[in-house]
């Protein structure tokens, strides 16, 4: 009896180890094999050649699985079954001793299988998946060894099974595992959580497959943003715009902004002695760089490295100017915000006191709703000018005020600057759901 307990305990330890060995080497990553076999271990090496055969390996798994499953059972009706038996009916229990036996069997096999299930199949799979990497490489010599020693059998069974899916229309050599983009963000938002990859690197990364999604209008500054240099005005009015705004470079126009004739590099304007216009205009004037409003930033991003351009003219269906992108703008949309150290951003929206506060026309609308808390038109609207300017269907005056019951504020427009709108002063009224639910109590 205590070496057939022996036996059972043998086979179930030889179920774990390849239930285990399963678990491991499937949750092993092959890029990290790789990278462990590049380094000299063998034992990566010998885990990576059984990988590259899924099917071989599974079914070196399954036979060795089945045969520890098959052979318990057999013991275990072989070595259990009669002595229980003998000793039930020496307690003078009165049954047919076939029958006995059968049940005796029966309950035999449902402890069996509790036990094999839970140390043969579940701790040893759960053990796994917690130390996948130590398991796996401890496992690749038996491993090995049992991909050798079962071959003829894998190779019947490979081939059996190989021959079923393809009378299902199937291929069994086509490899479908193929990591898609969806499946990579999963994977960097569960590491972001479990904190095995920060949040810094992960927004970095994210943003990376958010540039595919990203129009280069959508990145630009738009049009009336844009500072630029007209052929029309005096070198005088070049140099105050250049040293006043601060920036890098300047589109160069003729009579509008739609007449983009070359692009001003500050670089080399600053190296000139001679700051005549045909002395800046052949020295610090360069070919302007034209890019759909369309183009992909990823694609953007790709031309100007290639052709090492740092300044673009997006421009529309039209052929007119949309706005402009920059090299910063770009690195912008993966790292976030990258100001100079001299730059002091601008309160966009202020808080003055209780409901009164200063809003600048350029504050996007989404958030002037979230801060003000109020419904307002997010959908029509992508900044708190364009809501302003749709309100009264113009461009307001200076010092213009009016109310909007709709939304629950008060309007003063304090400032107005090349056709739009500054800042203003806004008051809430009232608030406007909670007075909607008054009505509907009503």
């Amino acid at each position: 009896m205590i070496g057939a307990f022996i036996i059972q305990i043998v086979l179930i330890a030889v179920n774990a180890l390849f239930a285990s060995s399963e678990i491991a080497v499937i949750s092993m990553s092959e890029a990290r094999l790789k990278i462990l076999s590049e380094e000299g271990d063998k034992r990566a090496g010998r885990l990576l050649n059984l990988t590259k055969q899924p099917a071989k390996f599974l079914a070196t798994i399954q036979v060795a699985i089945t045969l520890a499953g098959l052979l318990g059972g057999a013991f275990a009706a072989e070595n259990f079954a009669d002595p229980i038996v003998d000793l039930i009916l020496s307690l003078g229990v009165s049954a047919p001793r076939t029958a006995l036996h059968s049940a005796v069997v029966f309950l035999i096999t449902l402890v069996l299988t509790y036990f094999s299930i839970v140390f043969g199949e579940l701790v040893p799979k759960r053990l796994a998946m917690k130390k996948t990497e130590a398991l796996s490489l401890q496992l690749s010599g038996i491993l090995y060894f049992m991909s050798k020693l079962c071959a003829p059998l894998v190779w019947l069974l490979t081939v059996s099974t190989n021959a079923l899916l393809r009378l299902l229309g199937i291929d069994p050599n086509q490899n479908e595992e193929v990591v898609t983009e969806d499946e990579i963000k999963m994977m960097l938002m569960e590491g972001s959580q479990q904190g095995t990859i920060e949040n810094d690197e992960n927004e970095i990364i994210q943003n990376v497959f958010d540039m595919n999604d990203t129009s280069a209008e959508e990145v630009s500054t738009r049009r009336r943003d844009v500072v630029c240099l007209y052929l029309e005005d005096d070198m005088s009015v070049w140099a105050d715009t250049i040293r006043n705004s601060h920036y890098t470079y300047f589109p160069v126009c003729g009579e509008s902004q739609d007449d983009v004739v070359g692009v001003l590099n500050t670089k080399d304007y600053f190296r000139l002695d001679d700051l005549s216009r045909k002395s800046v205009m052949k020295n610090a004037v360069d070919k302007p760089f034209f890019v759909p409003e369309g183009i992909r930033a990823d694609q953007l991003f790709s031309r100007m490295k290639q052709e090492r351009k740092y300044f673009a003219i997006v421009i529309d269906e039209y052929g007119g100017m949309s706005g402009i992108v920059t090299v910063h703008d770009l690195m912008e949309e993966l790292v976030g915000d990258m100001d100079d150290e001299d730059t002091v951003r601008e309160v966009e929206i202020r808080q003055l006191n209780g409901d009164r506060w200063e809003i600048r026309g350029s504050a996007d609308l989404e958030e002037v709703a979230e801060k003000l808390g109020v419904q307002l038109p997010t959908d029509e609207h992508e900044t708190f000018n364009g809501l302003v300017c749709g309100i009264v269907g113009r461009v307001p005056d200076e010092g213009e005020q009016f109310s909007c019951e709709g939304y629950g504020l008060k309007i003063d427009v304090k400032n107005v600057t090349g056709h739009r709108v500054d800042t203003a002063l806004v008051e809430k009224t009232r608030k406007p759901f909670d007075d909607a639910a008054e009505e509907k109590d009503k």
